[in-house]
């Protein structure tokens, strides 16, 4: 059942003693999980209250709790934003409704992301770069998830063979997604704290920079690449470009080349995810949601090729070849051709070409004379018509016909030289 902000205000006095709300309204959060409002109370000051809608919703909200506590003050120190402060909880049955204090900024959209330019996109490169350096030892006390790199592979082929399981994934996403999770390349990265959950409406900003970073309910440890698959979603893939080379400089050699491939992954594959859960659901408007969005991302990939996933993928050697320098590029085609090529028989034909194209007329002066050669061998001597039959045989070449009678007897001179051996 879905709490409105007025409901939500009257909990969250329950939760923090003391607390008139005289303001109140819904906030943007993730409907499926979470009823949210902002409230003002009689001192102006702001506070958010969200309240779970199911089991899951209320882990993830005491996860949060656990990870927020376990952050000691050296590291929220390092973090050049301001953290979540839970003021207060009140239980309503199995679920937990929390309330939190109001952070300064106000959480912004993608456009409003974009068009504050080179500035934020810097600062959240460098806010993202602080999350992943974050000590592990901080999730781990708190008793959240820990993954490595190969088991964060493997997780995500078992839920590409449940999302293949449904039928209702096109064959061409399926290989494509297939083929990256099976690229090891791709997967050789130092595991790090994940905020898990991170994207525009986890910010608060204010002047061009990130004054707040809130909803930790599913920090872990993990891929970094998590928290950049909302990137995706900005059709300004240059300011995506600004943050990962911000994240770059902050993070360093740590950094992992191949976040934005891993990251662009996360985004497509996020939708089988989706399909899966709305099958699970059996909400019918969702399937058919989730089938939909399948479809177009097939169809915009058959169209226009998509991101690059895989570290070695066929088509993108072949793509960036005109990139090299240009001596290059004309010697690297006659290297890799030249072992196919039979260069003896080329050098054999190679002067039989023009000859056979420059003399039809004498070929056809040497077939008439041929022609004649039977004629005048009849009448003077019966035995050589087996070998002018032989010369008449059609050629192939006309080169073979003009050698060829150099080597061969000629009747009549045979019969010449039989008569001056009868005279002497």
């Amino acid at each position: 059942m879905k709490r409105t902000a007025m409901e939500l205000a009257a909990i969250a006095t329950a939760a923090v003693p003391g607390l008139t709300p005289v303001g109140f309204a819904a906030l943007s959060d993730d409907a499926e999980d979470f009823d949210s409002a902002l409230i003002v109370d009689a001192l102006k000051h702001r506070w958010r209250v969200r309240s779970p809608r199911h089991d899951e919703a209320s882990m993830r909200l005491e996860a949060e709790l656990s990870a927020l506590r376990a952050f000691s003050a050296k590291v929220r120190a390092s973090l050049p934003f301001a953290l979540p402060a839970v003021a207060g909880t009140v239980r309503q049955g199995p679920l937990r409704t929390f309330v939190y204090k109001d952070m300064p900024g106000h959480v912004p959209t993608l456009d409003e992301l974009v068009d504050e330019g080179s500035n934020l996109a810097k600062a959240l490169g460098q806010c993202m770069a602080s999350i992943h350096q974050i000590p592990d030892e901080s999730v781990e006390v708190a008793g959240l998830p820990t993954y490595s790199a190969d088991e964060i592979r493997q997780r995500k082929l078992n839920e590409l063979d449940t999302a293949a399981a449904t039928g209702k994934v096109p064959s061409r996403l399926l290989r494509r997604w297939e083929h990256a999770m099976e690229d090891v390349a791709l997967w050789r990265f130092n595991a790090a704290v994940v905020h898990g959950d991170f994207d525009e409406e986890q910010l608060q900003i204010s002047h061009s920079s990130i004054t707040a970073v809130k909803g930790w309910t599913d920090l872990h440890v993990g891929d970094p690449a998590d928290d950049f698959a909302w990137l995706s979603a900005i059709e300004d893939q240059s300011f995506s470009e600004r943050v990962f080379s911000a994240y770059v400089e902050a993070r360093g050699k740590s950094a992992d080349p191949h976040i934005m491939r891993r990251a662009a992954l996360a985004a497509e594959f996020a939708l089988a995810q989706w399909l899966v859960k709305s099958l699970d659901s059996k909400d019918a408007e969702r399937i058919a949601e989730a089938e939909e969005m399948l479809r177009e991302l097939d169809q915009n990939i058959a169209e226009y090729g998509g991101q690059p996933l895989s570290v070695v993928e066929a088509p993108r050697p072949l793509a960036t070849q005109p990139e090299a320098p240009a001596p290059q590029a004309a010697q690297k085609p006659v290297s890799l051709a030249a072992p196919s090529i039979n260069t003896e028989k080329v050098t054999a034909l190679a002067p039989e070409k023009p000859q056979s194209q420059s003399t039809p007329e004498k070929s056809a002066d040497h077939q008439e004379d041929s022609a004649d050669q039977p004629a005048v061998a009849a009448k003077r001597e019966a035995d050589a018509e087996e070998p002018a039959s032989k010369d008449d045989e059609p050629k192939s070449d006309s080169a073979e016909s003009e050698a060829k009678p150099a080597t061969e007897t000629n009747p009549a001179a045979d019969k010449d030289q039989q008569a001056e051996e009868s005279t002497k």
